[in-house]
């Protein structure tokens, strides 16, 4: 029974669903499958100057590539251009974002941390 309970456990684990925060903004995204893919999209931030893109999908159905790693358009709302787009489950909290110009040879990433489930939070989709 143990057994079942930690396969069960490690295969949500391996999935980047749920909200992460931006550590250089506090902003927080929202990971979601959307049609077997991954997408993300922003839905809290802390300066009240960019309220305008809460809401806002910064990725947009990325494909799985490898057991813990999705690549698609990556939306760098700092910048308005999107970006060649990877994610990485680092583990159970952590997802790491890279965006990539020039053909992936110029690569920006930054380690974002899982926000706590909140008990008295909406259980729906995002």
């Amino acid at each position: 029974m143990l057994g079942l309970i930690a396969v069960a456990g490690s295969a949500h684990a391996a999935e980047p669903f749920g909200t992460f925060k931006r550590p250089s903004t506090g902003t927080e995204v929202a990971f979601y499958d959307c049609g077997g893919k991954l997408c993300a999209k922003i839905v809290k931030v802390t300066d009240a100057a960019k309220q305008k893109d809460v809401g806002t999908v910064i990725m947009g159905g990325a494909a799985k590539d490898g057991d813990a790693v999705w690549k698609g358009d990556l939306l760098n709302t700092e910048d308005g251009k999107t970006y060649s787009g990877i994610v990485t489950l680092v583990d159970g909290d952590h997802v790491k974002l890279e965006g990539c110009g020039l053909w992936g040879m110029v690569c920006k990433g930054e380690t974002w941390e899982r926000v706590p489930i909140d008990a008295t939070a909406s259980t729906t989709a995002p």
